[in-house]
C-alpha cells in the first residue's frame, strides 16, 4: 500500500469481501501484488453467514435422522425428537454468531488490507469508500493494475402487489431465524425453496410450497424435481405446482396471506420469497465508467469487463454461475489474469484451459441441491445439450440396482443420468439424485472437465459396494 495525496494506492482494489473477493485478494497477494478488500457488511459474505454454511447446518441433523429412519435397526434406536435449539446453536457456531473477527484476522494475516464501508467506482482505477464509521470522511483508493467488483447478488422480490409491504423472509431470514414458524409459506421451487422447505419442515414447521411452474428445480433434469417433490410430500409438505401468487396482504405483524391467481388463499405466520437473485450492482458507481447500474456485468473468460480494460467482475455480479464455488473459481482465474498482465503477459481469454481462463463456467459447472434426496449435477442437461446443437445420447439407471446405494437405506435409492456427446464419445452432463450422491459428483466433474473418452472411463473401476457403482451401471446401460 502507498499513501498519496489522493488517498491510498494498491495494485488491486477488490470491492466485496465475500468468498469471491477474499479469493481474488489472497491470490493476488500470493502472486506478489498488494491488495485491499472493501466490505460494508461482514467479511466472509453471504455464503458464510446467510447461505451455504447456515443452510447446510440447518439441514444436517435432520438429514442424519432421515438416514437412520431408512434403516430398521437404526430406526428402532431413534426414539426422541430433534433438539431444535441444539440445531440452531450449531448453525450459529458455523456463522461465528454473525461476527467476522476471524475473517478479518485471516485477511490481515494473509497480507490483505481491509477497509470497512461502501465502495463505489469514481473513475479510472478509482474507488471511493464511504461510511467506514460514523463521521468519517470518504476514503479514495487507487488501483495500479485492476479494480475487481465482487459484490455478489441479493434476493429478488417479484412485483406482486403487497409483497414488499408484507416484509417477507428472503434467504437471509430463512437461514438465520431463531424460532421455528408454526406455518411457513414458501414461494418458489428452486434450490432455496426446496432446501428451506426441507429444513424447516423437519424442524417442526408446517410448510406450504407454492411453485409457479409445473415442476420443482426447473433448471435440472425433470426426474430430479419429481423425486424431491415426492419426498417433500411424503414428509408432510404441501407442494402446490402451478400456484402463482396474485397478491399478498399482512396486517401489522400478524399472519401473511398469499392470494393465488385461481383465488385460493394460503395464510402463514412466515412467508419466504425464494424466486431468484439479482446482481448487487445498483449502487457501486457503474455509471461513473459508462456502465448500467443494477445490471449483470459482461465479462470475458478472464473476468475482465467488456470495454473497461482495468475493471474485472467475479462471482454472482457477472451472472455466469451464481454459486459460491464457481465464484471462488472465477476469483482464482481473475487474480491470475491480473497478476499475469501486471508482468506484461498477454493472458488471453482464448487460451481455453489456462489458469486465468474460467472455461468451466460454460459447460462444466457442478452444483448440489441439499434437499431429500440430494441432487448433484454437472455440465449440461439433456435439454441444454440439444439446444447447444450437440448430438447426444442419454442413459438413465435406477439407483435401486446399485448395491452401494441400496445399502444406505431401505427407501427409494434414487436415479442417475449421463448425457453423452456422441461425436466425441465423452460425457457432457451428469445428474445423480439419491442419498450420498453429493460426494459422488466430483468424479463426474472430472470426467466432464477432462473430456475423458467413454472407453477410458470403462477402466475406472468403482469400488464395491459403493454408490460409485452407479458409474458402472450407467456405462453398461450405454452399451460398453
Amino acid at each position: 500500500m502507498t499513501d498519496t495525496a489522493q488517498g491510498r494506492e494498491y495494485d488491486v482494489v477488490v470491492v466485496g469481501g465475500g468468498p469471491t473477493g477474499e479469493n481474488v485478494a489472497s491470490r493476488a497477494v500470493e502472486g506478489g501484488l498488494t491488495a485491499v478488500l472493501v466490505e460494508h457488511e461482514l467479511l466472509g459474505g453471504e455464503c458464510s453467514y446467510w447461505a451455504c454454511m447456515p443452510s447446510k447446518a440447518l439441514l444436517r441433523d435432520t438429514e442424519v435422522l432421515a438416514e437412520a429412519a431408512a434403516l430398521p435397526g437404526a430406526a428402532a434406536a431413534v426414539t426422541g425428537r430433534v433438539d431444535v435449539r441444539a440445531v440452531l446453536d450449531r448453525r450459529d457456531a458455523f456463522t461465528s454468531h454473525w461476527r467476522d473477527d476471524g475473517q478479518v484476522a485471516w485477511a490481515e494475516g494473509a497480507g490483505i488490507a481491509v477497509v470497512r464501508g461502501h465502495g463505489r467506482l469514481a473513475g479510472e482505477r478509482r474507488v471511493v469508500v464511504e461510511g467506514a464509521y460514523e463521521g468519517s470522511q470518504p476514503l479514495e483508493l487507487r488501483a495500479r493494475h485492476a479494480v475487481v467488483l465482487a459484490t455478489g447478488s441479493v434476493a429478488a422480490v417479484p412485483p406482486v402487489p403487497g409483497l414488499r409491504e408484507a416484509r417477507p423472509w428472503t434467504s437471509r431470514e430463512a437461514t438465520s431465524a431463531e424460532q421455528v414458524p408454526e406455518h411457513l409459506v414458501v414461494v418458489g421451487g428452486g434450490v432455496v425453496g426446496c432446501e428451506m422447505s426441507t429444513a424447516w419442515s423437519r424442524l417442526g414447521a408446517r410448510v406450504t410450497l407454492l411453485n409457479r411452474g409445473d415442476r420443482l428445480l426447473p433448471g435440472l433434469e425433470p426426474f430430479a424435481g419429481e423425486l424431491v417433490a415426492q419426498r417433500l410430500r411424503d414428509g408432510g409438505v404441501d407442494v402446490r405446482l402451478g400456484a402463482s401468487p396474485a397478491a399478498v396482504r399482512r396486517d401489522g405483524d400478524g399472519p401473511t396471506t398469499v392470494v393465488l391467481e385461481d383465488g385460493a388463499e394460503v395464510t402463514g405466520d412466515a412467508l419466504l420469497v425464494a424466486t431468484g437473485r439479482r446482481p448487487a450492482t445498483a449502487d457501486v458507481g457503474l455509471d461513473a465508467v459508462g456502465l448500467e447500474p443494477g445490471s449483470y456485468l459482461d465479462v470475458d473468460d478472464t473476468l475482465r469487463v467488456a470495454g473497461v480494460p482495468w475493471l474485472y467482475a467475479a462471482g454472482d455480479c457477472n451472472g455466469r454461475n451464481l454459486l459460491t464455488h464457481m465464484g471462488k473459481y472465477q476469483a482464482r482465474c481473475c487474480a491470475d489474469a491480473v497478476v499475469a498482465r501486471s508482468r506484461g503477459e498477454q493472458a488471453s481469454p482464448d487460451d481455453r484451459w489456462a489458469r486465468w481462463t474460467a472455461t468451466a463456467d460454460a459447460g462444466a459447472c457442478p452444483s448440489v441441491v441439499f434437499a431429500d434426496p440430494q441432487v448433484g449435477t454437472v455440465g449440461r442437461t439433456e435439454a441444454a445439450a440439444r439446444e447447444a446443437g450437440l448430438r447426444v445420447r442419454c442413459v438413465e439407471v435406477d439407483l435401486n440396482g446399485v448395491s452401494g446405494a441400496s445399502l444406505l437405506g431401505d427407501d427409494d435409492a434414487g436415479r442417475a443420468k449421463l448425457v453423452v456427446d456422441e461425436d466425441r464419445r465423452v460425457v457432457v452432463g451428469a445428474t445423480f439424485a439419491g442419498r450420498g450422491t453429493a460426494e459422488l459428483l466430483h468424479s463426474a466433474t472430472v470426467a466432464v472437465v477432462g473430456e475423458v473418452p467413454l472407453e477410458r472411463l470403462w477402466h475406472a473401476v468403482p469400488s464395491y459396494p459403493t454408490v460409485s457403482e452407479a458409474w458402472l451401471r450407467l456405462l453398461e446401460a450405454y452399451g460398453l
